[in-house]
């Protein structure tokens, strides 16, 4: 959906954003550690991962965007051939400089690590590179990189599923960007985190005005109608939505919405293990092998596929938490590339649920999918973006146990930027948290609505009906807080830690899917 942009805001460079990085794992650094809880701990590769050397060197400490093109760094910028790959298979890196520069390549796993976040894992090169061409305009004004492989990489078999970036550090100015992927895996887990990285690619601009936001009709305002595309074979610009953020230049979206809950469930101990949504588009049965799927931050692109590859697991047994706001909302079929490489291209083709009265205008829709509200128990309203007080009214419920909070009882700021209301005719479904959202102080006319319903074998699905949940748990080195729409998220607090807690036990107490 479309927040207030700072497309144009000038972007600032200053120590403070870097030293900054400190701040979050100290603060958590000094709370005593909660037991481990995951019941798969004995068998999980998660902790004996976080108990080697962490470090802060993976993030960014030297970046520049061009002002011309607002949102791409082209000194040193590139993308991976693969959103997620398995230890043992290959994956291609495809970097461009311009001007020419020698290139290394840092690679890192993101973690918890002592506090630290990351464990550099090996460096890369140097790589000579040169400039690679900036691709034509395509169908539905895509934007595909038809460029030369810099170099290749078989993934470690001992290398464990998380989140990896690679730092690039071009040697004529020292000057940095990222490359991000996922390693994922097979075996049972507990928790299955599933990155939105369709829509980081939805929102991706690179170079300058090309997203399924831009239609390219001048001054570029939010356009949210059918027939652009956009492609992951690009590099990732600069985060383009209610915050600046130089510093996670080619990360997509993962260091801003997510990262806080991997830091989080990895400092705790939980046995999670990570996939792309093209997985979950891809791969039904691989949902099948955790006892809990979690849709995390800002997790608005689906294909219907996705739905109901998840909405089969729940049936399945599989219990779900949809720590996100404006999940399920757009319809994106996954589409070849140019060059036949499948689950390349996403190209916007309709909503889930009923059309929206604010698009009502676009006749061009291809595909709608079914009510997100029937998954999640709650889906987007409109108008979707707003900031709210997370309020509690039904404080007996099992998720508010050891928070203290009382009926009325409110967390201050934790809505935003986007939210789910309207929650659906399910069996059992319960309110847990709701309340009207304002912009700027002013009412938004809607309502968000936090809910929890229970699936057909002991398992239960959770919605927290915010982008923001995530910044209760944990703020992990480089961590912006966000603002919008006269709202701040409150920072870690430990009531939405206990409930998030509470949740996950629950969720370790039924079987789930448990294949694989």
């Amino acid at each position: 959906m479309t927040p207030t942009p700072r497309d144009d805001s000038p972007t600032r460079f200053t120590r403070r954003e870097i030293l900054r990085s400190t701040l979050g794992a100290g603060l958590l650094a000094a709370a005593p550690a909660l037991a481990v809880r995951a019941a798969g701990a004995a068998r999980s590769p998660i902790i004996a991962e976080n108990r080697r050397p962490g470090t802060t060197e993976w993030q960014l400490s030297r970046a520049r965007v061009d002002p011309v093109q607002t949102y791409r760094c082209p000194w040193i910028e590139g993308f991976c051939s693969r959103t997620s790959v398995r230890p043992g298979e290959r994956i291609d890196l495809k970097l461009s400089t311009n001007p020419a520069s020698s290139v290394t390549v840092d690679l890192y796993r993101l973690g918890y690590y002592g506090g630290m976040g990351g464990r550099h894992l090996t460096r890369l090169g140097p790589f000579d590179c040169r400039p690679q061409p900036e691709p034509p305009v395509g169908p539905g004004r895509v934007r595909e990189c038809d460029w030369e492989t810099t170099t290749s990489l078989v993934i470690p078999v001992d290398w464990v599923s998380g989140v990896y970036l690679g730092k690039l550090t071009e040697a004529r100015e020292g000057l940095q960007s990222y490359v991000i992927f996922i390693v994922r895996d097979d075996r049972p887990c507990d928790f299955l985190f599933q990155c939105s990285d369709t829509t980081w690619s939805a929102y991706n601009r690179w170079p300058d005005f090309f997203s399924l936001y831009d239609d390219g009709t001048p001054p570029h305002n939010w356009y949210t109608g059918p027939g652009v595309s956009a492609s992951w074979d690009r590099p990732y610009g600069k985060y383009r939505q209610i915050l600046d953020a130089p510093l996670s230049q080619g990360s997509g979206e993962f260091l801003l919405w997510e990262f806080p809950l991997a830091f989080w469930m990895e400092q705790h101990g939980y046995d999670v293990s990570y996939i792309s949504n093209v997985d979950a588009h891809a791969d039904p049965r691989g949902l099948l092998r955790a006892r809990a799927f979690l849709s995390v931050g800002h997790d608005e692109y689906w294909s219907v596929e996705m739905f109901a590859n998840v909405q089969a697991a729940v049936a399945a047994g599989v219990n779900a938490a949809f720590l996100s706001g404006n999940a399920v909302d757009g319809v994106v079929p996954l589409r070849p590339s140019a060059r036949g490489e499948p689950h390349r291209i996403i190209s916007r083709v309709g909503k889930f649920g009923r059309q929206r009265r604010a698009l009502s205008r676009y006749t061009g829709w291809t595909q709608h999918g079914p009510d997100s509200a029937l998954l999640m128990g709650a889906h987007t309203t409109e108008p979707a973006n707003g900031g709210a007080d997370w309020t509690c009214v039904k404080p007996d419920h099992w998720i508010f146990e050891g928070t203290g909070m009382k009926h009325g009882d409110s967390i201050r700021g934790l809505v935003g930027w986007e939210h789910h209301g309207e929650p659906a005719d399910i069996p059992g479904l319960e309110v847990l948290a709701r309340g009207p959202v304002f912009s700027n102080g002013r009412p938004q006319n809607t309502e968000y609505t936090a809910t929890i319903y229970p699936g057909p074998r002991g398992n239960h699905v959770f919605n927290a009906a915010t982008i923001w949940w995530s910044d209760g748990l944990s703020a992990p080195p480089g961590y912006l807080r966000p603002t919008s729409h006269g709202n701040t998220p409150p920072g870690p607090d430990p009531r939405v830690q206990r409930m998030t807690r509470n949740l996950f036990d629950r969720f370790l107490r039924s079987p789930g899917g448990r294949t694989g």
